[in-house]
């Protein structure tokens, strides 16, 4: 009987493996089950040809107040969404070094206020007795002398007590004016430092919106321009006048800013509202604005993207450079077209190169 014995060579061996792995991998690959993802096609702002832009409310009196002074906060006197008098007592921080300053000064004032009486006395004596020849000249005006000291320190130790009383304003915080207190920054026990907010208040009822404008927009745009303001919260529109216009855009990123001052309404509007307004002037570019919502953004350090549909059904990522936001939405200047579509949710954690069946 013939033996026939076949040998493999280790090329053959390694090239069976690698495809038996590959095919393996393959199928497995084509197996595993797509991601159900919604998506969304990008939207554009509104193609006017009049001028739009987007800008924030807030309230013509408001006061973000502080202190002078270092000390612990004894006491907050009032909470967010409180209304307030002008004069009300906000916060109190502990003043017990300026209590011992200006029981000093008050003794130093007494000091003083009976060293000017004597001086007065001793003047009014000597004075007395020159008219009647029986001082020289010299001991009256060195009593003369001694008397404007005695008063100028007596002057001086009233100056320091005032000095000390304004200080204390500063310990205690008042509002300025009849509002409402919009924020609280500091509580019991925190150290309040100088320059440091600690309350704000602001004044309801009277409202202006902040709007920046383009470089190639600013030229067109006049103070006492009747706008119009869509208030996105509350779906209305308001009427408003331009009452600034800035001039450089030295501290804004190359915008300019501009100030309109809403007319009074019974809307229901509040401080921090996004609005859009739009200008009675034609736009010199015609450009379109591509907005996508902020929460669908993917972060990695300073890098911000969105994951989009590739041709063959998976997640793509895309890295995209972002401008100004609007409300929720923010600005795409580059990376993402009108006419393509990203993924705003999944039922499951998708990646880059993930299959995914769109609902």
């Amino acid at each position: 009987m013939k033996k026939y014995i076949y040998i493999l060579t280790v090329t053959t061996v390694s090239i069976f493996m690698t495809s038996c792995g590959s095919e393996d991998k393959k199928a497995s690959t084509d197996n595993t089950p797509a991601i159900n993802v919604q998506v969304s096609q990008v939207s554009e702002a509104n193609n006017s040809p009049f001028l739009s832009v987007s800008g924030k409310i807030q309230s013509v009196n408001s006061a973000d107040l502080s202190t002078r002074m270092m000390g612990y906060v004894t006491k907050v006197h009032v909470n967010v969404g409180d209304k307030v008098s002008k004069g009300q007592l906000l916060v109190s921080i502990n003043n017990t070094d300026l209590q011992a300053k200006r029981a000093q000064v008050e003794a130093g004032i007494i000091e003083a206020t009976a060293a000017f009486n004597n001086a007065q006395k001793d003047y009014n004596r000597f004075k007395s007795l020159f008219e009647n020849n029986s001082a020289s000249q010299k001991e009256l005006d060195d009593i003369k002398t001694n008397f404007e000291m005695a008063k100028a320190r007596l002057e001086g130790a009233k100056q320091i007590k005032n000095e000390v009383n304004a200080q204390f304003t500063y310990s205690n915080i008042t509002s300025p004016f009849a509002g409402v207190v919009t924020s609280k920054t500091v509580k019991e026990g925190d150290m309040a430092n100088p320059g440091q907010p600690l309350i704000s208040v602001e004044a309801p009822g009277h409202f202006e919106v902040m709007a920046m404008i383009p470089e190639t927009e600013i030229s067109e745009i006049n103070n006492h321009v009747q706008v119009d303001v869509l208030v996105k919260a509350i779906n209305k529109t308001l009427k408003g006048k331009v009452s600034e216009v800035s001039t450089s855009a030295k501290n804004t990123g190359g915008q300019y800013l501009v100030k309109i001052t809403l007319d009074k309404t019974d809307a229901n509007i509040l401080s921090g509202m996004f609005v859009t307004v739009q200008f009675p002037v034609e736009k010199q570019l015609d450009t379109e604005i591509v907005l996508i919502p902020t929460d669908v953004l993917v972060t990695n350090g300073q890098l911000s993207g969105v994951y989009t549909v590739s041709q063959s059904n998976t997640a793509l990522l895309r890295w995209l450079r972002l401008g100004r936001t609007y409300g929720n939405q923010v600005e795409v200047l580059s990376g993402l077209s009108a006419d393509e579509a990203y993924i705003i949710s999944s039922d499951g954690k998708i990646f880059n190169g993930a299959k995914i069946s769109i609902q």
